[in-house]
């Protein structure tokens, strides 16, 4: 897992080193700003979501809350989201494309039964952020889903499976402008 403490340090590092080639020497210049761990936006349209919106909006905020290399947005108008997530009569499921891409289900079959509707859209939010299902498994793991019992409510991902999507999404250095770098030739 990266810190932002390790980013800065070798973002400092990799500014100051210079590299030669062809005979000249080429130094890294950031663009501008402090230097950080990006978090990869990943937008998801929940307008298809129904009854179901609040949930997932809850669900993509705790996993913002819970992890630094991934941030989970609404999509903005006229955009292409990521992830749909849409609301239907079946048992709850994600349908991944990629990382990071696909579709989740946020099926009323579950809910029925008394499965908390937040928990469901943190659990399958996390499938598209890389992680497998992990049955069974205790309440204190999101990805045991509903062998933990509906009496679980808990939609926090664990220390593990942070860890796991931190890595899934690693994250790249960046300023505080766009992530692009100017080469600048010493001679």
């Amino acid at each position: 897992m990266y810190s932002r403490t390790f980013a800065r340090s070798f973002a400092a590092a990799l500014t100051a080193a210079i590299t030669l080639a062809g005979g000249h020497a080429y130094a890294a210049v950031p663009d501008s700003g402090d230097q950080l761990l990006a978090a990869r936006v990943v937008t998801y349209d929940a307008s298809a979501s129904a009854e179901f919106k609040a949930a997932v909006d809850r669900g993509a905020a705790i996993w913002n809350e819970s992890v630094d290399a991934v941030e989970l947005r609404p999509v903005a108008a006229g955009q292409r989201a990521n992830i749909r997530i849409l609301a239907d009569n079946g048992w709850p499921r994600a349908l991944t494309t990629s990382l990071g891409n696909g579709t989740v289900y946020i099926g009323r079959q579950a809910v029925d039964q008394g499965y908390n509707t937040v928990r469901i859209s943190a659990h399958e939010l996390g499938h598209i952020l890389g992680l497998p299902d992990r049955k069974p498994g205790p309440c204190t793991s999101l990805m045991s889903g509903s062998s933990a019992g509906v009496s679980c409510a808990n939609p926090y991902p664990n220390t593990a499976e942070k860890s796991e999507v931190e890595g899934n999404f690693g994250g790249e250095l960046v300023g505080s402008a766009p992530a692009t770098r100017t080469m600048t030739i010493v001679d």
